[in-house]
């Protein structure tokens, strides 16, 4: 061996720099990753769209509410002339209910497309509540104006191809059949409706009921339009997730389904009982529940290959360790190929979690790495000791992973913790190197 190679072999700051650009250059497989992650991710999400497009979406109810179409007249000025006229223009009133009681049962079926998992649902839902005597002296329109023989009851629904039967309204002692479409789109952009009678100084307490079934996918919400909202679910579904502006006063969950119960007063959200003419955005007051299947895998993914410079940079760090301590030298191709086991862990991770319990994937993963470099690092530095003492670390440093990424909560201590033994514990075993006399090059 030529002096000048002699010297750079044995030339810390040369060797630390060597290792600090590895480290560096594998971030790009690790991004390279990472973007394989969101790609698989996405994947997933178009799956589950593609079932909901034939199966029926995400489903949000809102209403019943009645719609009253009035005349009323605007001014318009001709500039040449120099003339004003009126024009009829014809505006909406709009009126929710007095009570809204909703009790509905969700039955949930488990689809597949490719190794995608998918959750779809058929539920039935009834709808019972009633208007009181309508009063509309308060919005200052003249009853004359008030066209109440073309009043319609809506109810939105966001996807329409989920309705499995033809759905009828009970409306007081009448049986009134809806159609497809909005009467207007200031409060909902998908629905049904159906024209009912309404009279001019009518005191009637109307009362409605609706049978509703319903097919959707993952999620389903309602508006709470009620004066008073009472919502009762069940469900077989042992996974729920209760979501939205509002969780249920009263919830059970256990390993043969769910039950879940809403109490909601008007009070409690920020739109009127009736209005005139403005659009107000009732979905922003949504709630209900998703269905969950336990699949976050791509997220823990993700969560994991955060460190994986982190640990890279102490795997290296422990090779140097092992290269100063014990007087032996590693060559630099030698830290490359260990680098890129340790990314390829990664990719493993996440291809093994698509098919399996993400746990289980870990622990494969983890230990086909551990042995590779285990195994590599005894064959380089012919040393049974030296190899399980690698092997060792590596294994602590994936138990640490590994905890950080189950403990969500608490990953932000338990890491800072962690990190802050392992300087202790370097500075510790480090402070009887001479660092300017590494290799004893004066000895």
């Amino acid at each position: 061996m030529s002096p000048k190679i002699n010297s750079l072999k044995t030339n810390a700051f040369f060797k630390v720099s060597v290792i600090v650009f590895i480290g560096l250059l594998l971030l790009i497989p690790k991004s390279m990753i990472q973007s394989l992650i969101h790609e698989r991710e996405a994947t997933r999400q178009n799956a589950i769209e593609e079932v909901g497009f034939k199966w029926g979406g995400e489903q949000t109810i809102i209403g019943p509410f009645l719609t009253i179409p009035y005349i009323t007249y605007i001014k318009e000025v001709d500039q040449n002339k120099k003339s004003e006229k009126l024009i009829k223009v014809i505006k909406h009133i709009y009126i929710l209910p007095d009570k809204l009681a909703i009790n509905g049962e969700i039955n949930p079926e488990k689809r597949y497309r490719g190794i995608y998992e998918i959750v779809v649902y058929n539920s039935k839902l009834n709808l019972q509540g009633s208007f009181d005597k309508l009063n509309l002296k308060e919005l200052g329109i003249p009853l004359n104006n008030i066209l109440f023989n073309r009043a319609t009851l809506s109810l939105g629904i966001s996807d329409l191809r989920g309705i499995e039967n033809q759905v009828k309204l009970k409306w007081n002692d009448s049986i009134f059949s809806f159609n497809p479409g909005t009467v207007t789109h200031e409060v909902i952009s998908s629905g049904i409706n159906t024209q009912i009678p309404l009279k001019k100084n009518d005191s009637t307490f109307y009362k409605f009921s609706i049978d509703l079934d319903l097919k959707g996918s993952q999620r389903l919400f309602f508006v709470p339009v009620g004066k008073m909202t009472d919502i009762h679910l069940h469900s077989n579904w042992n996974n729920p997730s209760f979501n939205g502006a509002f969780l249920p006063d009263k919830r059970e969950v256990s390993n043969n389904g769910f039950k879940a119960h809403w109490n909601i007063l008007h009070l409690n959200r920020n739109f009127p009982q009736q209005w005139t003419n403005s659009t107000y955005r009732l979905e922003n007051w949504a709630f209900g529940v998703n269905l969950l299947l336990p699949v976050d895998h791509y997220q823990k993914s993700l969560r994991a290959i955060k460190y994986a410079i982190l640990f890279i940079a102490l795997t290296f760090m422990v090779f140097f360790f092992v290269e100063v301590t014990r007087k032996v030298f590693i060559h630099p191709i030698q830290y490359i190929l260990v680098g890129i086991a340790l990314i390829i862990f990664y990719s493993l991770l996440l291809a093994i979690s698509e098919h399996t319990n993400f746990n289980f994937a870990f622990a494969i993963s983890a230990i086909a790495t551990l042995l590779l470099i285990t195994f590599y690092v005894k064959a380089i530095l012919k040393s049974n000791q030296l190899a399980i003492l690698i092997g060792g670390i590596l294994a602590i440093l994936y138990v640490f992973i590994f905890t950080i990424i189950q403990l969500q909560d608490y990953a932000l201590l338990i890491g800072s913790i962690g990190l802050f033994i392992i300087l202790a514990l370097v500075m510790y075993y480090s402070r009887k190197i001479d660092w300017y006399n590494l290799y004893g090059e004066n000895d």
